[in-house]
């Protein structure tokens, strides 16, 4: 049943992630929102909500070491599964799809968005991490609400740096609204919304179904948190990335990425200084490690060449393997 379950999970994540990509685009049109403030705010935040309530309910359901490992364990691993196993499977789509791209082996993204993006993180994720050496509670708290300022300053840059950018021409029907060539804001909301809550449901059982199937076979709670929980909770940003590298979207694919790793790089670290003593975890400085170097090439890459190319990214998943050797070792 476990297997089964998984099974039906995907399904659903697959199917809602297709009706979220639709509304999501139809909602940056109707707003005149550019490609990048479509893909870095409202895509990544609405996809990253399944996995950014993990953390929150692990420390809210219990003060226990337990809890805090699985909370932990999911703020390091999200960021650091998108880094490397989101853009791996970006670069393999784009190599699949080589034939029909003329730009081969380069992605047609507005650099400025991505490289935006990662110097958002890079910034985010390392003052939230560098909190974690810190014994002063007052200078944690402090990096907790200049972290959430540094989130807003980044949603108004993202906004205003370019609008207009989508046009219903170039969209399929809403589905929740297939006989209308515009439609209305409310029903697009509504679409949304309806994705969103399918993604997390989808991503919930994913998350209990691998537990059960995990817990069989006696995988520690800490391995599951960093490991098996992002996969299944990051499955709508991969999805919602492959639909739209497939459609030569690649704004929008990446940007999905890149904004969910800046909004788990600055929400989730809060989170964890608020609720919890915020301290390191044995086994947490590998992934964090190649999830700076993975990141890390791709800012390099578009500030030499300003173009992002696709083996980049497959590079990822060679980051992935040294941390899948290094935690077997």
């Amino acid at each position: 049943m476990a297997y089964i379950l998984l099974i039906v999970s995907l399904g659903v994540i697959l199917v809602a992630a297709e009706i979220f990509t639709n509304g999501v685009e139809w909602l940056g049109v109707r707003l005149n929102l550019s490609e990048g403030a479509v893909g870095s705010i409202l895509a990544a935040v609405g996809t990253a909500m399944p996995e950014s309530l993990i953390p929150l309910i692990a420390f809210i359901s219990g003060k226990g070491i337990e809890q805090q490992h699985i909370g932990i364990g999911a703020i390091i691993g999200a960021p650091f599964m998108l880094s490397t196993l989101a853009f791996f499977i970006s670069g393999l789509v784009v190599v699949l799809e080589a034939k029909k791209r003329l730009d081969f082996p380069y992605l047609r993204v507005d650099e400025r968005v991505i490289r935006r993006d990662i110097t958002f993180f890079f910034v985010g994720y390392g003052l939230g991490l560098g909190a974690a050496f810190m014994t002063n509670p007052a200078f944690k708290y402090l990096i907790a609400a200049f972290l959430i300022g540094w989130y807003c300053l980044y949603v108004w840059l993202t906004l205003r740096s370019g609008r207009g950018a989508g046009h219903s021409s170039d969209l399929r029907s809403l589905y929740f609204s297939a006989s209308k060539k515009t439609p209305r804001l409310m029903l697009i909301a509504f679409q949304v919304l309806v994705a969103i809550t399918l993604l997390i449901v989808g991503a919930n059982l994913f998350v209990k179904e691998v537990s059960v199937i995990a817990e069989l076979i006696g995988i520690p709670s800490f391995f599951l948190s960093l490991i098996i929980a992002p996969i299944a909770t990051e499955l709508p940003e991969k999805f919602n990335s492959v639909i739209w590298l497939l459609q030569e979207k690649d704004t929008l694919a990446l940007g999905n990425i890149t904004g969910a790793m800046v909004f788990q790089s600055v929400v989730l670290p809060s989170i964890g200084i608020i609720f919890t003593n915020w301290h390191f975890v044995s086994g947490s400085l590998v992934p964090v490690v190649l999830t700076f170097l993975s990141a890390g090439l791709v800012y390099l890459s578009l500030l030499w060449k300003r173009k992002l190319n696709a083996y980049v990214l497959l590079a990822g998943g060679f980051f992935y393997i040294i941390f899948l050797w290094a935690m077997l070792h």
